[in-house]
Parts: structure tokens; sequence; C-alpha cells
């Protein structure tokens, strides 16, 4: 935009600048550079003052300052320096830019040489003005070198003299001027205020000033600024005026165009809507383009290729309503065929051009006989819609209208994509906002030095806050559940690092209802070096309350296998149990016969009596070993010694095994490190592996069925307890089955083992697997870490999600 302003008062006779408003000049026009001498990056600033008279610099500073305090209009005279050295003396008329709020934004300043003016106005004195050939000739010695419209007039206002430059504005000659008023001139709408000012200025005698538009030979108005100086003669008797009249038009365009321009831009700032923004462009422009009857913005729609009305204040409202959403094309009147080729589309006169075939008639009947429209492109080069001008004559643009439409699509582009990133982003925090509804996710902002909180709508309704409450981290505190507030105080403090935050707490809301949050924000650094986290918060209750229910069916599930499992070992202990309550019948008959001899047998039945009481001890340790491997009871976590407790599976199912004459080879590692976990589901586990090697070796009569059940140490500080079998083996395709609930290869079985055992080592963080040996029958093994290792804390088989252990990088809590 500045360098079309630039272009603009290049062209205008005088010296132009314009400063900040703070003083400091920032521009200066090409006239302004070439006649001091001076280039304009010499002159900026403070470089002008260079240019003035030494003798008055001082006087122009002092008023430069007073005008920047007051803001006010200043007109003051002083001397410049030409080029060649030579001073001649200027009038400065400086004038403040103001924007739609009345907030100053520039200083616009235009030189105007007096130099010879004021020699004229010395020689008035001489009665030249007498003689008519004297005053012609003197007049046009001055005024024809003026750049303006210079006009003498007598008292009564009729012209008797011009200048060239008239001449040339009106294209006339002086005889037809002689004794017209200069009033015939004037725009009407301009002319009541100047026939007032003329009127005031007989009556005072005293110089004024004005500005008007004048009508120009072809019939265009352009704004002038009218200087009117009285002539007197020796005795103070008005004999003459003299009128200088400068052409503003462009400068006052330029004005205009800049602050419509600003305030446009400040519309699509503060968020008006695009309609408002649209009109007022529209207005604008025909404020401007007075050759112009009125003007419209369409928007194209991208979908189905169809122009919609965006903007129309002065159109027809029929016309407006009847185009409304027609589809362009190559030859579809001026606006159609603009957005279709992507270029300036002029029909200058709507009567005959080819293009308007469909739309003639229908705008012929509403007065509109020209258009011109122009296409508005985003910054992708994509047509968003087209700016069109209508007059109610055959007309073509000019090259100022084409200056204020370049701007003005320009300004309609930024406001459309403006509109459709907003429409675009609303689009999106809507998707956002039932996507975090659907799944119970808010997402929050977290400036943390000054502790400024930023949540979305999903986020306040998990914590049940009001939208409108301005949320402090107290607030966030106060729903906290009390068993969770220090966990909650351990990640502010890692937040304050800058570490990034992964964790799990509980709120406990006024209604005494307990929500379960999963909380994960990243941690950056704002444009200001301040730390802010944006993250996420959900609502993770009803996954907890699922995995509690899944867990308990599966506690269920594995009673039920620990149960089928009593049948297949009901043989073995019944020789556990009968064992000892054979020995204690033997050694309780014993004992009695000790007693009935004379003299009683007191140690023997001391020592029966004894071996009495470990028979019991014996079968009271298989009973117990039984409950706690058969009964329904809560997951318990301890140090468990698994050599140990192979060892007690084993002694159980001892008779079992050798009743199918299977031979056990136990092969456990000395000095194997203990393991953490649950002791009765890994016995369940271990039982389980026994009891299905068995089984595979049942139809086995070719060959011994040994089963070798093995400990050891693995290198990842593991340990591992593997039960191999001589059976049949596994088949390679289906070996991931096997661990699937229901999935049996047994006649009768209910193929729930070896999924439940999966389930109790994988929440013992470890892992089972099966491989077929080299010769025949199958391995099957499994690995959980060495203790002391936190296992997942759980009432059932359920597995929730592990974790890493909290430290400096990573916080976490499963509740």
């Amino acid at each position: 935009m500045k360098n079309k302003l630039s272009r603009v008062v290049d062209a205008l006779p005088g010296l132009v600048w314009t400063a900040l408003p703070d003083g400091r000049i920032d521009f200066l026009n090409k006239r302004w550079c070439e006649y001091t001498g001076l280039s304009a990056d010499e002159a900026c600033g403070q470089g002008w003052e260079t240019a003035i008279h030494p003798e008055d610099l001082p006087e122009v500073l002092d008023r430069w300052r007073s005008v920047l305090a007051s803001g006010k209009t200043l007109e003051m005279a002083a001397r410049l320096r030409r080029f060649d050295g030579a001073y001649r003396l200027f009038l400065f008329r400086i004038c403040p830019l103001v924007d739609a709020s009345g907030q100053l934004v520039r200083w616009c300043g235009v030189d105007t040489d007096i130099e010879d003016r004021l020699q004229s106005e010395e020689a008035m004195h001489a009665r030249w003005w007498l003689w008519p050939p004297a005053r012609e000739h003197h007049f046009r010695s001055i005024a024809d070198d003026i750049p303006g419209l210079v006009v003498l007039m007598n008292p009564a206002g009729e012209i008797e003299l011009v200048n060239r430059q008239v001449l040339k504005y009106l294209d006339t000659t002086p005889e037809e001027l002689k004794g017209c008023s200069i009033i015939d001139t004037v725009q009407p709408d301009d002319r009541p205020d100047v026939l007032a000012r003329w009127r005031e200025a007989l009556d005072s005698g005293r110089p004024y000033e004005f500005e008007a538009r004048l009508r120009r030979a072809d019939g265009v108005y352009r704004w002038f600024q009218t200087r009117a100086f009285p002539l007197r003669d020796a005795e103070g008797r008005m004999v003459y005026w003299y009128l200088l009249q400068t052409d503003v038009d462009d400068l006052r365009r330029a004005e205009a165009l800049l602050a419509g321009e600003m305030r446009i831009l400040e519309m699509i700032a503060t968020g008006e809507s695009l309609p408002t923004t649209l009109t007022d462009l529209c207005l604008l422009v025909e404020k401007l383009c007075t050759g112009w009857a009125c003007c419209s913005i369409l928007l194209l729609d991208p979908e189905n290729g169809k122009l919609w009305n965006g903007a129309s204040p002065s159109i027809p409202k029929g016309y407006a309503e009847a185009i409304d959403g027609f589809e362009i094309g190559p030859n579809v009147g001026s606006c159609g065929s603009a957005a279709y080729h992507g270029r300036q589309i002029v029909a200058s006169d709507i009567a005959t051009d080819p293009r308007w075939t469909a739309f003639r008639d229908l705008a012929l009947v509403h007065g509109l006989r020209a258009c011109w429209s122009t296409p508005i492109f985003s910054q992708q080069g994509l047509v968003r819609g087209t700016f069109a001008l209508y007059a109610r004559e055959p007309s073509t643009p000019t090259r100022d209208d084409q200056v204020v439409v370049a701007q003005v699509t320009h300004l309609a582009s930024i406001a459309i994509e403006r509109n459709r990133v907003e429409e675009n982003l609303r689009r999106s925090e809507a998707y956002l906002s039932e996507a975090q509804g659907l799944s119970s996710t808010g997402s929050f902002g977290w400036v943390v030095s000054t502790d400024e909180h930023f949540l979305s709508d999903e986020t306040f309704r998990i914590f049940e806050y009001d939208p409108s409450n301005k949320v402090t981290l107290q607030m966030i505190l106060d729903r906290i559940h009390p068993q969770d507030v220090a966990l909650t105080w351990r990640a502010i403090a890692l937040a304050t690092e800058g570490k990034n935050l992964d964790y799990e707490c509980r709120l406990l809301l006024p209604s005494g209802s307990v929500k379960n949050l999963h909380i994960v924000a990243h941690g950056n650094r704002d444009p200001d070096g301040r730390l802010e986290y944006i993250g996420a918060v959900q609502d993770v209750t009803r996954t907890r309350l699922s995995d509690e229910a899944l867990g308990k069916a599966r506690s269920e599930l594995a009673h039920v296998a620990r149960v089928t499992s009593l049948g297949a070992l009901t043989a073995s202990i019944a020789h556990e149990v009968n064992q000892p309550l054979s020995g204690i019948i033997t050694n309780a008959s014993t004992c009695l016969r000790m007693l009935a001899v004379d003299p009683p047998n007191i140690d023997g039945a001391r020592e029966t009596a004894r071996r009495t009481i470990r028979d019991g001890n014996r079968a009271s340790d298989v009973i117990t070993r039984l409950r706690s491997l058969f009964a329904k009871k809560d997951v318990t976590t301890e140090s468990v010694d698994l050599n140990e407790a192979t060892r007690e599976v084993i002694a159980l199912s001892l008779s079992e095994l050798q009743r199918s004459r299977v031979i056990l080879r136990p092969e456990l590692a000395e000095d194997l490190p203990p393991v953490t976990g649950d002791r009765v589901q890994l016995q369940q586990v271990i039982l389980n592996l026994l009891l299905n090697a068995s089984d595979s070796m049942s139809g086995v009569n070719d060959r011994p069925r040994h089963v070798v059940i093995r400990t050891r140490q693995d290198d990842d500080d593991r340990v591992r307890l593997a039960v191999e079998d001589a059976g049949v083996g596994v088949d390679p395709d289906c070996v991931d089955k096997l661990f699937e609930a229901f999935y049996t290869t047994k006649n009768g079985g209910m193929g729930i083992g070896l999924s439940v055992s999966r389930s109790i080592i994988e929440s013992h963080h470890g892992r089972l697997w099966a491989a077929q040996n080299d010769g025949p029958g199958a391995t099957f093994s499994f690995s959980i870490p060495r203790g002391p290792v936190r296992m997942t804390k759980v009432k059932s088989l359920g597995i929730l999600r592990a974790r890493a252990p909290m430290d400096a990088a990573h916080i976490m809590r499963t509740p």
C-alpha cells in the first residue's frame, strides 16, 4: 500500500511528505527530493533540517514541536534550499491524519513555493491593473509558471484572467471564460458552502481557504484546495481577488483509501462479521470511485462453482436476489466469467457485450449499463469471489479506479480468508469438543510461573466446576482425593523442573463420588521463556470399574480351574491324607497296648503319642495346602521361593503322577533368588503345567513317560520355570491358540487352564510360552522378574496397564 500511495503523491505538483506521530519524517515524494537534491534516506528522520535556512530553522523546529503536542493543523513559511544552493520561500501546510477512533496515525505535509507570489504581491502597489494589456502581461508573467490553477477575479466574482493551467483543465479559451463565475465549475453539492465562504470573504475582505470539487473538461470532478487573496490599491480599496487552486484529489483519495484500509483492517482484527466488513468495503469503493454507481462482492462456493451474495449495499434489491447463486462459466456475465477465467472482465456496455446474454435484460431493467469485475484471490492463488462495480452509463475503469480496486480486493481476500480460518477453527473446536465428550477427555493449559490455567469445557465437566469460574491451583487441589494429594504435589514439583507428566490420580467430588483420572502433560517454553504445559486429562473411572469387573470374572474362572484340578488329584489327595491317618490309627493302637501292660510302658506310650501328633500335623498340612490352593481369596503379594513352592506342588501331585506311570525328575537350581508374587497363583500355574504334561503322555506306551521340571535364573534378572514332557508335542501352527480361552486339545477339557495361567503370569510382569522339543514332547515355560519387584496391584486376575516406577522423568500411580 505504501508503494501505491508513493506513486500517487509523486504525481502531485507540490512537495509532499509524511511523518510518524512522534514527528520523525518517514516519506518524501519525488518532487521534494528532486528540489532539495537530498535522497529519501538522507532526508528521513532529522535529515530534512539541513534543507531549511539556518536563520529559519529554530522557529521551524519550535513550531513543529508545538504542533506535535497540540495535534492541530499548522501553516508556516520558511526558506527551503534548492538543489543548486538557492533558497526560496515556501509555505508549509501540515495536517494530522487520524483513524476512525480519532487516534493520530500520521502527519501529512505539503510545501508550496510562494517566492514569486510574494514578489507579485509587493508589485501590486504599482498601478499595473489599471491598463488591461499591462494587467494581462503582469498576470501571465507570474501565473503561467505556477503549477496550480490561478484565477484573477473582480470584486463581483467574475473571471478576469486565468493562467494556462486553467484553460487546459477546462479545455476552453479566455474569451469563453470572460465574465463567467468560478462557481459554475463547482460540484453542485459543494456550491452552498463555497458561496457562503465567498460572501463572507467579500464582506470581510480577508483571505479565505476552502476545498471543493471542480468539474474537468471531460465532466469528471476533482478535489481542489482554493486559497483566495485580496488585491488592494494604495487607498486600501479592493480591486481584484487572486485564487490559487491546487489539485488535492489524489491526496484526498490516498488519505481516504488509507483511512478506509485501516478501518477495514481494524474490523478484521476485532472479529467483525464478514458481511459487515464486506459491506463497508463496498461503501468505501463507492465513495472513492465516483464514476461508478454501486458495487458488490460475490463469494464463490468451491463445491458447486456458484457465486453467492457477500455484500451489495447499493445494488438494486431485485437484481441482487435474481443473480444470487448462479454458476460460473466462460461467458456468464462479468462476475461469472472473471471467477471462471481468474482475470478482470470489463463489460463497458452491457447492452452489447456477448457475455451478458443471460443477464442483459435483468441488468438493463434495473438501470445497470456497465460492469467491471475483478476476481478475489487467496494467498494460494485460488479464486474466492469477485468484486464488481456497476455504472448507469457505458464506462471503463480509470487508472485511479484500478488502484483503489486492486487494494480493496486484497483487503477482501484478507477478510474472506480470515473468515474461512475462523469457520474452520470453530468447526474443529466443535469436533474436538464432541470428541472430548465422547472419550471423556479434556484438555488444559498451565503457565507455571503465573499459575494461569486454561481448561476446556470437558475438563470443567470432569472437575465439576462452572466454566465461568477462574480456576486456580488450589481449586484443583480441593478436588483431589486426600490419599492422592501427596502424589499430586510430587507431580507439581516435577512440573516446575520442566519434566513431562504421565500419572493417575483420583478426584473426590462434593457429592462423595470418586473419579479416576489419567493425566498426561508436556512442558514447553513460550517466546518469553515462561514454562507452560499443554496436557490432557481423561476420566477413566468406567474403565477402572470395567477392569475390576473383568478381573473378578477372571478370578472366578481361575477358581473354577483350580477346583477342576481338584478332581484330577483325587487319588493323590486321598493317598496324601490316608498315609498320616493310617499312622495315627496305628500309633494310637500301639499306645493303648503299651499303657495296658503291667507295668505300663510309659516311655513307649509317650513316643507313640509323639508320632501320633506328627502324623496329625502332617494331615493338617495337607489340608492347609489344599485349602490355600482351592479356596477363593484375594490376591496377596509376598516373597516366594519358587523352588519351595514347586516342591509343595510336586508333593501334592506325586501320587497322581505315579498312578499315571509318570517319572518326574526335578532339576531345581541352587541359590535361586526369590520372586515377588502370589504364592497360590504361581502354584496353580505349576500344577496346571504338571497335569497338562501328564495328560499329554496318557496315550504314550512306546517310551518312558518322563517329565522334567527345572528352575534357573536367566541373564536378565528373571527366574524361569520349565516343564518338559515326552508326550505328543504341540502343533507349531496352533501354539498361540493354546493360550486362548476355551481352546483345548484334550477330550473333555474346558480350555481355561492355560488361558488363566497366562493371565496370572502376565499379572506378575512375566510371560508364558510353549515350544516343541527336539525329540518327542513339548516344553512349557514361564519367566517372571526376580524380587523385590512391584506386582500389579489387583484383587483379581484383571490386568491393569503396567506402569514404570515414578522417577524424575515419569510420575505414575495405579489407584
